[in-house]
């Protein structure tokens, strides 16, 4: 493509490192690893840094974990990093609450992603309508998206976009797309609405780059990333790989290539025992469409009863079970048991 740098498409990065990449070590972030990655992303000039709880604001909890650290403090801690970056927050109403949208705006944060399942966008009326009066930029997604068809994904992205969403998309929860099933659904998404399309990859099945350019060719112009692809199972979209793949597509980002790889390596050294990788059960969790934060409490339920975890998201993925459910998982794991019997 024959341009000048200021002519290229443009496509804004929103890095959860911080917040997804909280599923893959049980929420157990302390504040100088929250510190240090803030300041290298902000560094590379990534435009959105996200935090929180893996479940997003409110949701420590013993049901799906409790957080080392409270919302308040990983939001200051990360918003005094934060020199010319934007903070993001995301909340799924249920585990949130206005209170908590209100407080994460006084702490700093400049986005907020309000959340929910692929066919309930009506919840999310009330809370993208406080952030608005907040003053944040209000964002709405779509989790588990691959459980709805392009038309009802793009209708309830629709919904979000009358109740003030600025921006709506989908996250593909459970790493099960294939890129022609994102271009479907994007492109049906950017045909219904008039604020820009979000796509948020994960891993499972080794196409999370190839995914979001799907989406960027159908329409889309944020796109969600993590160092080294940290976060639940096998991982998000790989952040630094991304931003290489969109300057060889001659895609401008804003982002230092050299600098993000640098935070990529911080994020390794800091942040994770190791990087996600694509297992067996990753797999079987995409093959299954079960959200991939699963992984963990799957593993511990079939150790405990003595079946196969592959079996076991299986059989999670047949009764469509979704994130918050998780008291559900030893339930299955214990009728597959009887049925063994």
């Amino acid at each position: 493509m024959d341009t000048t740098p200021d002519q290229r498409p443009q496509i804004l990065l929103h890095d959860p490192t911080l917040r997804d990449g909280h599923h893959a070590v049980s929420h157990q972030l302390d504040a100088d690893q929250l510190r240090v990655y803030a300041t290298a992303a902000n560094a590379a000039g990534v435009p959105v840094v996200e935090v929180g709880h893996g479940n997003g604001l409110g949701a420590s909890s013993l049901q799906i974990g409790r957080a080392r650290l409270d919302d308040a403090t990983m939001l200051t801690t990360v918003r005094e990093a934060l020199t010319s970056s934007r903070m993001g927050v995301f909340m799924a109403p249920g585990w949130g609450t206005s209170d908590d949208l209100a407080a994460a705006v006084h702490h700093g944060a400049d986005v907020v992603r309000i959340a929910a399942h692929c066919t309930e966008a009506d919840v999310t009326e009330r809370h993208l309508g406080v952030t608005r009066d907040l003053g944040a930029e209000a964002q709405g997604v779509l989790l588990m998206s691959h459980m709805a068809s392009p038309g009802k994904l793009a209708e309830q992205c629709a919904l979000m976009a009358e109740f003030g969403a600025q921006a709506v998309g989908i996250m593909d929860s459970a790493g099960r797309y294939l890129p022609t099933e994102v271009t479907e659904r994007v492109r049906a998404i950017a045909a219904a609405v008039d604020v820009p399309v979000i796509f948020h990859g994960h891993n499972n099945l080794g196409l999370a780059v190839a995914n979001s350019l799907a989406a960027v060719d159908a329409g889309a112009s944020v796109l969600d990333a993590t160092a080294r692809g940290f976060g639940a199972g096998a991982g998000n979209t790989q952040m630094e790989v991304l931003v290489a793949v969109l300057e060889r597509r001659d895609v401008a980002t804003g982002i230092s290539l050299r600098k993000i790889l640098a935070a990529a390596d911080v994020a390794t050294e800091r942040l994770m025992k190791a990087p996600p990788s694509i297992d067996s059960i990753a797999v079987a969790s995409g093959l299954a469409g079960v959200f991939s934060g699963f992984k963990r409490p799957v593993l511990q339920s079939a150790r405990a009863e003595g079946v196969d975890p592959i079996d076991l998201f299986l059989a999670l993925g047949e009764r469509q079970v979704v994130a918050g459910q998780e008291d559900l998982i030893g339930d299955v794991a214990r009728q597959l048991k009887a049925a063994a019997r």
